[in-house]
């Protein structure tokens, strides 16, 4: 009987122990499972499609007109950011697709995001030689940080038909 009982004693500790190695284990992966992400998180991001050398010697037939930066109020009253203007192809293609980069600073001159956008769509008729089309560019959530100030606009691409 006392064997028994003794028996019994050491399974629930092993019991134990062995749920406690599974936990610490788990714990340990996730750890690392978390730290690994960060690092991934924190490696620079790919800067995307780039100017080819055709698209630069072309940048020069872009122009950008009449910019500005507007701040308005959503229906769910948030503050919407938005920069609106017009581009002009003054060369002598047509353009099936133009995108941007804005890039907004702090006060301190620190870049504080960075965004894409795409303001010549190919859906929407691209852009042909002499023509001026309008765009807009909506922000809902900029960093507490930006300097309110109008972003820096480079022309990141151009798709030719």
């Amino acid at each position: 009987m006392r064997r028994a009982t003794e028996a019994s004693n050491r399974n629930p500790s092993r019991r134990l122990s062995n749920a406690a190695v599974a936990i610490v284990g788990v714990i340990v992966l996730g750890a690392a499972a978390f730290l690994y992400l960060e690092y991934l998180a924190r490696q620079q991001k790919p800067a995307g499609p780039v100017l080819t050398a055709e698209a630069k010697a072309y940048v020069k037939h872009l122009k950008l007109s009449e910019v500005q930066m507007k701040a308005t109020e959503s229906y769910m009253k948030q503050t919407v950011v938005e920069i609106v203007g017009k581009i002009s192809n003054q060369g002598d293609r047509a353009l099936r697709s133009v995108s941007i980069q804005c890039v907004f600073y702090d006060p301190y001159g620190q870049v504080v995001l960075r965004e894409r956008a795409e303001i010549v769509r190919s859906r929407l008729g691209g852009l042909k030689p002499g023509e001026t089309k309008a765009f807009r560019l909506p922000f809902d959530s900029l960093p507490q940080s930006c300097n309110q100030g109008m972003p820096q606009l480079v022309i990141a691409q151009i798709l030719f038909d």
